[in-house]
């Protein structure tokens, strides 16, 4: 089994990420579940504005479409600003539209039997809202998002530290992450044995 890590921190790297910090407890319950994980921080990319599965030379969103393609499970790992996910999350969203109408040799949606789950940070609140944004593209997309298939951590209202700042709030996040991806492992082995038809004509 196979799962991509989608970082869509503003932070290019090496800089250190406070989401790529907490989306290391999901990659480690999942590696200890045998999956192999891939992890992409897509501000390193250069991905072009719109909605197709590429958008022509230089381009590198082909890559990643690829590598989600080839992805049994998806995390998409984004940080909280004004209450919202980045505005690298919403444009992966966008590049992710074209899936809507890709479909498989079994005329399924290429986002069919794929599952998916969010991790956010954020010093102050609004984790909720863009796990629900982020939650309901990716159904709207095709994936399947298991109950609980997220984890989160805020330091709560008003400014103040970030996840990488303090140790407050990290053992909650860590369980619920253990338990989100305990669950997109198994949901996902659910669709493997009882895939999801095609929809019907």
């Amino acid at each position: 089994m196979r799962a991509l890590v989608l970082n869509c921190t503003l932070k290019p790297s090496p800089e250190r990420s406070n989401t790529d910090a907490l989306a290391d407890v999901v990659v480690t319950a999942l590696e200890k579940e045998s999956v192999e994980v891939e992890r992409v921080r897509l501000a390193d990319l250069d991905i072009r504005p719109g909605v197709t599965s590429d958008e022509g030379d230089g381009d590198e969103w082909p890559r990643i479409h690829r590598q989600l393609l080839d992805s049994d499970i998806l995390v998409v790992a984004t940080p909280t600003w004004v209450a919202r996910p980045s505005s690298i999350a919403q444009r992966m969203l966008e590049r992710m539209d074209a899936m809507i109408s890709e479909t498989d040799d079994d005329e399924r949606p290429v986002a069919y039997n794929k599952v998916a789950g969010v991790v956010v940070t954020g010093n102050e609140d609004g984790a909720h809202h863009v796990i629900a944004e982020i939650s309901g593209g990716l159904g709207d997309i095709g994936y399947t998002v298991p109950g609980q298939a997220w984890t989160y951590w805020n330091k709560g209202p008003g400014p103040g530290p970030s996840y990488n700042d303090t140790g407050e709030g990290h053992d909650w996040s860590a369980r619920t992450g253990r338990a989100m991806a305990s669950n997109l492992v198994a949901v996902a082995k659910a669709l493997t044995a009882n895939p999801v038809p095609p929809p019907p004509s």
